[in-house]
Order: C-alpha cells, then sequence, then structure tokens
C-alpha cells in the first residue's frame, strides 16, 4: 500500500473494464487523479466522466500521456488488452506499469479482505456480501465485478477496516489478494486458455485458499476437495452452514439457514435459483461471522435487488417477461434457464445467446449445445471475440456451435439482425444472455417491450 501512497496520479489503460472502473471510483474517491484510456464509450465510461474522472478513446499519444510525469503517475492495465501504443508509450519511457490485478492486492494487504472466488458465483456472493456489510454499517469498501442494483455501482467506500473483492481466477489474478477470509463457490473448468486443463484449474485454487491464515476461515461449497481446513456450505444436505426448506410463494424464496449451533428460520430472498441460496448462505455464514446479528441480516437479505445483468428481470401487463444475464458458461446458462422453468413451467421460452471467446465455444461446445436446447426456440448471435483473433480458431463459429443443438426452432444471428428477428417471434419470456456486448440489446427490448405492453 505504502507503493500507492506515493503517487498522485493514476492512469488506467482500458478503464471501462468492470473491474478497472472500481479501481478508478476508488483512487478518485481517495482525492488523487484519475485519467485513462477505454476503446469504447459506454454508460460506465459515461459515469465514470460524469463522477469526474477524464477519458478519451482513441489510441493517440496525446498531450494529456505526454504531459504525465512518471515521478508521479502510476500506469495500471488490464491483461485483456495485449497491442496498444498508448501502453507502449508508458512502457518504453519508464513509467511504473503494474497490472490491475497487482494493484487490488496492495490495497487489501492494510484491510481485513474478504475475498470471493468460483468460476460461477462470485459476483453475485461479493455483491451481497458488501449490500450485507452496508445493511450492518460495518467499515468497508467493495471491488465489485457487476453493478450492484441496491448501490448503482461497482464500488462503494463505507471505511477501510474491510475490504470486499471479487477474486477473479483469470491469468491466476487472485493470487496477488491478501485474503483474510475466503469463500470458493465452484472449481469448474474454464479459462483453459490460460489453464490448459481442469487439473490446473484446480491446483490455482488450492493455491488461492492457501493464502488463507490458519486463524482466520475459508468457506467452500460442500463437495469441493481445496487440501486444506476450511468451513463447508450446501443448500438441502448437512454442512457447517446450510439452507434448507426452500419454499416458493410467487418470486420469492422462503429458506431456513443453520450454523453449527443454531437454525434460524425463515429468510426471504428475491433472487432465484438454487445456486443463488448457496451464494445467500454462503454470504450470511460471513457475516455471522463477523458478529452480525440475525435480526440484522434477515432484514438486510430480504431487501437485496440482485445485481445488473445477473438475472434482470422486467414483467409486462401483457404477460410476457424479459429477463437478461451475463451467464457465458454451460453451468451458468442451465442454472439461469432451469431457474425459468422452475418459477414458470409452462411458458415459451425465447433465448438470444451470444458467445464469448472463440477458445471457450471450442472447449464447452457440447455443454453449451445441451444447455441450450433446453430453451423452446433459440437465436443464436456471432461469437464475441474479445481479445481473441478469428484466424486462430479455424471452425469455430456460431454455425458450427448451431449444428450441435438440438432445438426444432433454432437460427443464426448477428448482432445487428438480433433486435429485429426478437420482434417476429413468438413467445412469454424473452432471456438475452452472455458477456460480450450483447448487451446493447437491453435498452432496445425494454422500449419496444413498453411500447408494445398492453
Amino acid at each position: 500500500m505504502k507503493l500507492l501512497e506515493t503517487y498522485q496520479t493514476f492512469y488506467f489503460v482500458g478503464i471501462g473494464g468492470i473491474g478497472m472502473s472500481a479501481l478508478a471510483r476508488y483512487f478518485n474517491a481517495s482525492g488523487k487523479k484519475v485519467l485513462g484510456y477505454d476503446k469504447t464509450n459506454t454508460k460506465l465510461t459515461q459515469q465514470l466522466m460524469s463522477e469526474g474522472i477524464d477519458i478519451v478513446f482513441e489510441d493517440l499519444i496525446g498531450e494529456k500521456v505526454t504531459s504525465l510525469q512518471k515521478e508521479n503517475t502510476l500506469i495500471i492495465y488490464t491483461p485483456a488488452i495485449k497491442i496498444l501504443g498508448i501502453l507502449d508509450y508508458f512502457n518504453q519511457n519508464d513509467f511504473n506499469v503494474l497490472k490491475r490485478a497487482k494493484v487490488l492486492g496492495l490495497i487489501t494487504e492494510n484491510t481485513d479482505c474478504i475475498a470471493v472466488a468460483g468460476t460461477h458465483g462470485k459476483t453475485t456472493t461479493s455483491t451481497l456480501v458488501s449490500h450485507l456489510c452496508k445493511e450492518a454499517d460495518l467499515p468497508f469498501s467493495c471491488f465489485l465485478g457487476g453493478i450492484s442494483e441496491n448501490f448503482k455501482s461497482n464500488f462503494l467506500y463505507n471505511g477501510s477496516q474491510y475490504s470486499v473483492v471479487e477474486a477473479d481466477e483469470y491469468d491466476r489474478s487472485f493470487l496477488n489478494l491478501s485474503p483474510d477470509w475466503a469463500v470458493i463457490t465452484s472449481t469448474d473448468a474454464d479459462h483453459l486458455d490460460i489453464y490448459g486443463d481442469k487439473n490446473h484449474i484446480e491446483e490455482g485454487f488450492r493455491q488461492f485458499a492457501a493464502l488463507v491464515p490458519e486463524d482466520k476461515k475459508l468457506f467452500v461449497r460442500k463437495g469441493i476437495e481445496i487440501g486444506r481446513d476450511h468451513q463447508t456450505y450446501a443448500v438441502n444436505e448437512k454442512a457447517d452452514y446450510y439452507s434448507d426448506n426452500l419454499r416458493m410463494d410467487h418470486d420469492k424464496i422462503y429458506f431456513d439457514f443453520h450454523t453449527p449451533t443454531e437454525t434460524i428460520k425463515d429468510f426471504i430472498w428475491e433472487i432465484p435459483g438454487i445456486h443463488n441460496v448457496e451464494n445467500a448462505t454462503v454470504a450470511l455464514a460471513i457475516l455471522h461471522n463477523l458478529g452480525v446479528d440475525f435480526e440484522t441480516l434477515k432484514k438486510a437479505i430480504a431487501r437485496f435487488k440482485g445485481i445488473k445483468r445477473r438475472y434482470t428481470k422486467h414483467s409486462y401487463k401483457s404477460g410476457k417477461i424479459y429477463i437478461d444475464d451475463y451467464a457465458h458458461h454451460p453451468t451458468e446458462i442451465n442454472a439461469v434457464v432451469s431457474s425459468i422453468k422452475t418459477f414458470y413451467p409452462d411458458k415459451k421460452l425465447l433465448v438470444a445467446f451470444q458467445p464469448h471467446l472463440f477458445s471457450r465455444t471450442r472447449d464447452f461446445a457440447d455443454g453449451f449445445a445441451e444447455s441450450l436446447s433446453n430453451a423452446d426456440e433459440l437465436i443464436l448471435l456471432d461469437i464475441y471475440p474479445a481479445r481473441e483473433l478469428q484466424e486462430n480458431f479455424e471452425g469455430i463459429t456460431s454455425k458450427w456451435l448451431l449444428e450441435k443443438v438440438t432445438l426444432d426452432k433454432k437460427e443464426g444471428s448477428t448482432l445487428a439482425e438480433a433486435f429485429e428477428k426478437i420482434k417476429e417471434k413468438d413467445f412469454d419470456i424473452l432471456l438475452t444472455v452472455g458477456a460480450g456486448n450483447i448487451d446493447t440489446l437491453y435498452d432496445p427490448i425494454c422500449e419496444w417491450l413498453t411500447l408494445n405492453d398492453n
């Protein structure tokens, strides 16, 4: 942390990323000068600019870059960016250049860090932990991988004793953290472009678990082998902390929560899916261990509104429902679709899905095909490449994936054509899903459904 205190200016290369923007907001809130670059002007970058952060959208070495002094400027970049003139300039001129994960790790060194890791569930869990900390008025700051619907941001400052962070396994970033408390929600295969195979992913999570001091607590979903002492949590099966007696009443879930010594009945939770009750279970376990009483936690969890693009739902007078979700792995898509089918078993589900990364599409093609085949109708968008080049993945296309889907009603689409195709469909529930730029369909779909709601 002392290293960070020597700088007055922080330049973010890729400032519009969800993790980068949280850090930018942290330094901005700390009174530092914050500026940066991103290739795309989005709602998030517009919000950052409205908060006083200066952002450029062209890769040009202009005066805002050349006027920076390396002695008091720290450059922070995301590993998602491979080639960029601005980044080259900083490296060639001997600026101190650090990865986002390294900077986040430095911040966590001087706090009681609560780190939430897992290939699925970490955004919901870390955001819920942050919400519960806020409701309990604990002195904390949080760095999230999604936008909380409760405080409309991916960053919140309410003190500095605790930090709540989403521990990202990509590029082994979470090994830079200094966790005092930690959660591991899942260790499914993902990011095989980095890890190679599932065994190496599991080894990465074991290395993360080893960072937690022996006198603190590590919470791991029951069934995951992590190679050290830990507390287990689960739903509908006994563990150190578990929830059971789940009941549904309209859009609300009721459940009972068990600690090693007591049972607290009738928590109310509005976020669908058993996997999300798991997330709630471990969040309650953490806050219980931080000394927060269950009366406070009951009220707080009932007020949790979720995360933007994590099962964001709109209902209309016509009976139609629109759900938008960030899921980009077969396990996540299965969880979302099964939740919809559980709540609305008789409604016709149209899914519009945009695969994220050629490598992930290649590595999990059969899983994607199986999960997408649970819809009633599918519009499959072109693959969003992000950091990858299509020429390195010959034959890996949406058309190739679509052929594996067993639905009769299915078709491919570009992003530009998708909205018009959606408007032509007969559906009760529309699910748009993916981690790329499919979110640009969100506002037009909402406006269209509202305009035609009768």
